[in-house]
């Protein structure tokens, strides 16, 4: 099992997620497609919040929808630099290579693999 509290930390000081989105995209990340009820009661938070906050995640770059009611996690080494490069564009900021947000990729890669090979 991997520490994600370091990851965490990394996605709000790098990507300025806030600290629910955080936990939501390594939870999807790591244990696969969900709903927003499955996402509510692993991070007891309600229902609400982890529909609001998957669809945030959407417009981040993220998640994808299956369905309405269902998100999954697109691969991370290339959500981690995607959700990167928005922040930028968004941020007026120059985009280019940043190692942290590297090392989220590749240290979510293995969970995020494993999560799907069940």
């Amino acid at each position: 099992m991997i520490d994600t509290s370091k990851l965490e930390k990394d996605l709000i000081s790098e990507i300025n997620l806030n600290s629910i989105q955080a936990k939501v995209f390594l939870l999807v990340t790591c244990n696969g497609k969900m709903n927003p009820q499955k996402i509510s009661e692993h991070l007891q938070i309600s229902a609400e919040d982890a529909l609001r906050t998957s669809k945030e995640l959407m417009a981040l770059g993220a998640f994808i929808d299956i369905t309405e009611t269902e998100f999954e996690a697109m691969h991370p080494r290339f959500t981690a630099v995607n959700m990167y490069r928005k922040y930028c564009e968004r941020n007026h900021i120059e985009f280019k290579r940043n190692k942290i947000v590297d090392n989220i990729g590749v240290v979510l890669e293995k969970p995020y693999d494993d999560a799907r090979t069940k």
